[in-house]
């Protein structure tokens, strides 16, 4: 492997790893938030509990959330210079911002964890508002350097040297809000079916009708209805985000579909995998027309296809693959959560069947792992670019060298430290089982906003 793989390897890792902890600390506390409210409005001590089960939870996943988004900026630094160059003299707004949102978002939580009996019960509740608004503005802000990635702005090249710069021109490129829509709405979807496959799983282990099936099946239905909610919302956003790749990086379209050649209603390929010497996608399903659609509103809209490019232009034509893997999960979750309202509001089951809910615990998982695709599909589809037709990922990355021994003492940690998170909660919950708390709740022991 050379230098550039290596780097490539090493920060693709890095970010692989903070992505799960980053979406979950922006998607946990919208949960939180609508227990707390729910527990405002009907007085159920289980939505409260819920959200003291679910806050420390989240304070785990953060205590390692921070770290590895630190690595991650520094990681940036030593790794690709050439493009932190220009991202130092252009782009520097967001860094700079999201302090800001870490600060509001840690001494809001730290009044709701720590204050919860001495605030007034609407305190509680714009606490959580103001946390989650945090958790959620870091993540955009940091992501909105990949928006800016895709589509530059706010800044000339003149004989090498970067002119006419304006970062709020920068900051407000024109993938700005699709992007920053993107990032929300996928992280509350993983957040809700997370917590979801957690309620599911333990509603399997439970005896049917008990009190902590009841609990778990209050939690499990909440997070479903707001994972679908925000799931379907997150379909409508992938089709703007897919006229804005149609608009500014239509090589990055074309590999997402296979599509060889430029042409009006162009078919949309589900599936399959895409031959470069056939330049076809195999065994893939066709819908005619729909990618002229779904670029431009209209069958006739000219989609340009990857011969129209420089081969050398090319992204990886996998990223075909990945961007079927990211649709379908998505497009799963919203039949889970539509099938789980039909079952239980429309046809009045009491409980749901087996195999439904082995799929409710799949949905978890499954969603992390759209946001891997998603991630991958939209940092290797602008290759080789890493500013997009400005700065290549050649001229951008480090020439120090010794980046082998780096990515294998990252990888050990990353693995120390995927398996002490998953001991740690399983260690806290396995002591504090929900039943403890719902009798420490209604003994008052616990402190409630009442």
């Amino acid at each position: 492997m050379d230098e550039l793989v290596l780097a490539r390897s090493l920060f693709g890792t890095t970010m692989a790893f903070h992505i799960i902890f980053a979406t979950l600390g922006v998607g946990i506390p919208l949960m939180i938030l609508v227990a707390e409210i729910m527990y405002q409005r009907t007085n159920d001590l289980d939505y409260s509990v819920m959200a003291k089960r679910w806050t420390k939870a989240f304070a785990v996943l953060l205590g390692v959330g921070i770290p590895t988004g630190t690595i991650a900026g520094v990681q940036l630094s030593l790794l690709w210079p050439g493009f932190m160059e220009v991202i130092g003299r252009v782009m520097a707004l967001p860094f700079q911002i999201e302090i800001y949102a870490f600060f509001i978002e840690a001494l809001f939580m730290s009044i709701y964890v720590y204050a919860a009996n001495r605030i007034a019960p609407w305190m509680r509740i714009v606490s959580l508002i103001l946390v989650a608004i945090g958790g959620l503005a870091s993540a955009v802000l940091i992501t909105n350097v990949h928006a800016f990635e895709g589509t530059p702005a706010g800044f000339n090249i003149v004989n090498g040297e970067i002119t006419d710069v304006d970062p709020w021109k920068a900051f407000f490129n024109p993938s700005f809000f699709v992007t920053a829509g993107h990032v929300a709405l996928s992280a509350y979807v993983v957040g809700s079916f997370t917590i979801a496959s957690v309620a599911a799983f333990k509603m399997l282990r439970t005896p049917f009708g008990s009190r902590v099936y009841k609990f778990h099946g209050k939690a499990l239905m909440i997070c479903l209805f707001v994972g679908g909610v925000f799931s379907f919302l997150t379909a409508i956003n992938g089709h703007e985000s897919a006229q804005k790749l149609h608009e500014y990086q239509p090589e990055k379209l074309a590999a997402a579909e296979g599509l060889f050649e430029t042409q009006t209603h162009a078919p949309l390929a589900i599936g399959g995998f895409t031959d470069r010497a056939e330049q076809e996608v195999k065994w893939g399903i066709e819908i005619p027309w729909a990618l002229s659609f779904l670029a431009g509103n209209s069958f006739d809209t000219e989609v340009i296809g990857l011969n129209d490019f420089p081969e050398e232009y090319w992204p990886p034509l996998f990223v075909h693959t990945l961007f079927n893997a990211m649709v379908g999960i998505g497009s799963l979750l919203i039949l889970l959560a539509l099938v789980a309202y039909v079952w239980k509001k429309l046809l009045k089951k009491e409980h749901y069947p087996k195999w439904l809910m082995w799929l409710f615990v799949a949905g978890g998982p499954l969603s992390i792992m759209a946001i891997e695709f998603g991630w991958i599909f939209a940092c290797t589809g602008r290759q080789p670019w890493t500013i997009y037709r400005i700065l290549s990922t050649e001229d951008s990355v480090t020439t120090t060298g010794n980046i082998a021994v780096l990515f294998i003492l990252f990888v050990t940690v990353y693995a120390i430290l995927a398996v002490a998170v998953v001991l740690v909660l399983l260690y806290y919950f396995k002591r504090n089982p929900p039943q403890k708390d719902i009798d420490k709740a209604e003994s008052k022991e616990i402190p409630l906003s009442t």
